[in-house]
């Protein structure tokens, strides 16, 4: 026991650096495509909607982007994250695996979304905007840009999808304790969502749905932009302080790990820890396998199809070859409301899709049951999106117990579940039920794919 439990580095080992895993890769990912033209998108069809700076870095082919002065003070309030020996975890599953995990949940919203909506924010308010809109599943990313907007003197208003606005009011409370304007979606402000509910008033939302709302306003207003909280590579890009931090703190304890586990929604938190790890791969200095995991009622990346489509439910996005239950597809609305989305970032996708990267999904109950577990020997209540990834590290683990093998598992732990307790109260009163995704509803969302 005399190696450390948690890994902790000095703010002076904050990354000066986002990493770009495209110039890495055996082969570029399909170009972003305009729906009318069916042409390559440019900065000006992108100009709408982002600063000049975050279309550069959604196409860059530098390897490093610098992290600017003003990001790294805001990063300071909660960077470096600890890396965390789950001891008290390996115990109770008697395995001799090592498992280690990064815990986002100490940022200011309690995930790992400020990562990128603190720079999203600065670029934005260097460029004179004055108002960010966008969508928010759980209500993390929501929350991170509302604290994000308030630091860089930005206004902010954001379409939560109506499942998850109506399971976890306190979500809202912190949204608007940031100062941001809320609107449960679909809502009656735009014409996206007015359209919706005339077809279905009782309509649950989705992302995709809260997306085309939040993209309506800003393309209306030419002090607006939008911000996304996942999928685009900008995104992914910043979320790469994770891994990188990550690595040096297992240098600093000599681990090489043999499995890398997050979950996976849109991509932007399983892209963060395991993109500076794969560079590490591609570049034959370890060989980890780097698992995804998604939710069975939400599994675009194992029961999707590989194609081009919008990222929205209205069609206002470009068009972007992913992973994709359809851009109508509308999810059950379990709990872990960040991942769902009908689609997966079209950069994990290319990832996925060259065979990199594995994928697996798991129910609902069985991440609950899995973040109890963790919960009763780590102490810390994992949010439902990452417990998620605590189910596939246990399944792992138990591997291991079974095999003998000592594997180095690392896993990110991308947000705690204090505003989820209902959800876990429904599972420890037995209330929560798996939603078994039938294929006929894939197939019909499916069949409104673009043609292209």
């Amino acid at each position: 026991m005399g190696e450390p439990t948690r890994v902790l580095l000095d703010e002076s080992r904050i990354p000066r650096n986002w990493y770009n895993v495209v110039p890495d890769l055996p082969a570029p990912p399909p170009p972003v495509l305009h729906p009318a033209t069916l042409q390559p998108v440019g900065p000006d069809d992108l100009a709408p909607l982002f600063p000049a700076a975050l279309i550069e870095q959604e196409v860059s082919g530098e390897r490093f982007v610098p992290i600017p002065d003003g990001v790294l003070d805001v990063y300071r309030l909660w960077r470096p994250t600890p890396l965390i020996r789950a001891r008290r975890l390996e115990l109770a599953l008697g395995t001799p695996a090592r498992i280690y995990y990064k815990y986002e949940g100490g940022s200011p919203s309690g995930s790992h979304k400020p990562n990128t909506a603190a720079p999203q924010a600065y670029y934005n308010a260097r460029e004179g905007v004055r108002r960010l809109t966008t969508e928010t599943g759980a209500g993390q990313w929501g929350s991170a840009l509302a604290f994000a907007c308030v630091q860089y003197g930005l206004a902010c208003e954001i379409w939560m999808v109506r499942a998850s606005y109506e399971q976890k009011p306190y979500r809202r409370t912190l949204m608007k304790i940031y100062g941001a304007t809320l609107h449960a979606s679909p809502s009656a402000v735009t014409t996206a969502g007015s359209r919706i509910l005339a077809q279905d008033p009782h309509c649950t939302g989705s992302l995709g749905i809260a997306i085309s709302e939040a993209v309506e306003v800003a393309g209306q207003h030419d002090d607006t932009r939008y911000a996304l909280g996942s999928v685009l590579n900008h995104v992914l890009l910043h979320q790469t302080v994770i891994g990188e931090e990550a690595l040096e703190q297992l240098a600093v304890v000599g681990e090489t790990p043999d499995v890398v586990i997050g979950c996976t929604g849109g991509g932007s938190n399983f892209a963060g820890l395991a993109f500076p790890f794969l560079r590490e791969k591609l570049a034959g200095r370890m060989n980890p396998v780097l698992r995804s995991v998604e939710p069975a009622a939400c599994p675009s990346l194992t029961r999707g199809a590989y194609a081009y489509d919008f990222g929205d439910t209205a069609g206002f996005t470009p068009l972007m070859k992913m992973h994709t239950l359809g851009h109508t597809f509308v999810p059950d609305p379990i709990h872990a409301g960040g991942l769902r989305y009908h689609g997966m970032s079209p950069l994990l996708s290319h990832v996925y899709a060259l065979g990199l990267v594995e994928a697996v999904a798991v129910t609902q109950t069985e991440a609950f049951d899995a973040g109890i577990r963790f919960a009763r020997s780590e102490g810390i209540v994992p949010a439902p999106e990452p417990a998620h990834a605590v189910a596939a590290t246990i399944a792992e683990a138990l591997r291991c117990a079974e095999s003998g093998e000592e594997k180095v598992i690392v896993m990110s732990l991308c947000g705690h579940g204090h505003f989820d307790l209902p959800a876990y109260e429904s599972r420890l009163a037995d209330r929560l039920e798996d939603f078994t995704l039938p294929q006929e509803r894939i197939d019909a969302a499916l069949a409104h794919l673009p043609a292209v």
